[in-house]
């Protein structure tokens, strides 16, 4: 389908990219040759960067690998942070505070770049939600996996081993999903040869729309509302019926069920069997996921409403300590990944992205013969 009348340029091929798929019709969502549930539960964020990045730069890293390469980027990020940014920066939303920060580094197409932007959101993000709590951020720990030193860097504390693995789940699923609204606009900044970070700056200004990025934290807002499992039906069935969205159901593109909301909630369960999720929520969002999709599938019959990843993301984020004020700064984290990979990917094609327009404004009325101005004669001197 084609609608170019609506503007949302659903149906056009603007890309053909080896990054990911994303199969709406069967649920499925492939990066780079390998199934999401395959490698949600099982790879480092490290490990999912090397495999977007693979081929798409003339150096890499030398025998201590990606994930050192990546820790000392943390560092690099970190210092770039200035003594008054506390006080400047904890005023604005945190996903404002982050974009400002990664303004402040270099622009380019290598790997270095790349790695420093790849590092700095969870560094400052970190840092953000700790100013903002009137605390000092803290320095990275390059010996970390990426992952855990963000928790680390947040919290102050070494995660659990099951935490780590946690965050890291997330991140690798949020990593890339097709040509989403921030990574074509990523791709169309990359297009121009404006540099990588000035495509992360494009990206991350996208995903921070409510439309986008902005919607797990009104998750738990529904969530809190609804207080108990027992009143989970009355007070969806009341949303719906206000004609109220519910947040975490439903999905542009898949028709199914959203891959990624049960990559998440195993991660959550397995956070649950180590007692780092309260175990009254957890119900609570199960009775709330099983009301839901029984209401829609009974109000709205014709429509394919199922779980989407906002649903579990909060939960998840939730339980690792993650403000929900931070959640879509969590989500850049991951996503930068996939921006990279195809920006880089864009720039190896070497077109620059010009789309046409069609004109549908009024047409230009008949102009007036224009009116000849008389010289006046000149006065003469007497």
């Amino acid at each position: 389908m084609n609608n170019d009348d609506d503007g949302s340029l659903e149906g056009v091929v603007a890309a053909h990219t080896v990054l990911s798929e994303v199969d709406g019709a069967a649920g499925r969502l492939v990066i780079r040759g390998h199934a999401l549930d395959e490698i949600a539960q099982r790879w480092r964020y490290e490990d999912v960067v090397a495999l977007l990045f693979e081929g798409f730069f003339d150096t890499w890293p030398q025998a201590d690998g990606l994930r050192a390469a990546i820790g000392r980027a943390r560092r690099e990020a970190f210092e770039r942070l200035q003594p008054n940014d506390d006080a400047l920066l904890r005023r604005l939303p945190p996903i404002e505070a982050v974009r400002a920060l990664l303004a402040r580094l270099p622009d380019g197409d290598d790997l270095p770049t790349a790695l420093r932007l790849v590092a700095a959101p969870a560094v400052y993000t970190a840092a953000v939600m700790r100013w903002r709590l009137g605390v000092q951020a803290l320095a990275p720990d390059e010996t970390l996996p990426h992952a855990a030193d963000m928790l680390r860097m947040l919290h102050g504390r070494t995660p659990t081993a099951a935490q780590g693995a946690a965050l890291d789940t997330y991140l690798v699923t949020v990593c890339d999903h097709g040509l989403n609204a921030s990574t074509f606009a990523a791709r169309v900044v990359a297009s121009t040869g404006a540099g990588l970070g000035s495509a992360v700056l494009a990206g991350i200004s996208a995903l921070k729309g409510p439309l986008h990025g902005g919607a797990p934290g009104p998750v738990l807002d529904a969530l809190d509302a609804i207080g108990t499992a027992a009143n989970a039906r009355a007070w969806l069935e009341e949303a719906v019926a206000d004609g109220q969205r519910l947040m975490g159901f439903g999905h542009r593109i898949y028709r199914v069920r959203d891959p990624r909301a049960d990559a998440l909630k195993g991660a959550l369960r397995r956070l649950g069997a180590e007692g780092s999720v309260d175990a009254g929520r957890l119900a609570l969002a199960e009775a709330a996921e099983q009301a839901a999709l029984a209401i829609l599938r009974e109000k709205k019959p014709g429509r394919a409403l199922e779980t989407n990843v906002e649903f579990y993301t909060a939960l998840l984020l939730e339980a690792l300590g993650f403000g929900r004020e931070s959640f879509t700064c969590v989500f850049a984290a991951g996503r930068v990944g996939g921006w990279l990979a195809h920006a880089r990917e864009q720039v190896r094609k070497g077109r620059l992205i010009r789309p046409q327009s069609v004109y549908v404004g009024p047409a230009p009325k008949e102009a007036a013969a224009p009116v000849t101005l008389q010289t006046p004669e000149p006065v003469l001197a007497h």
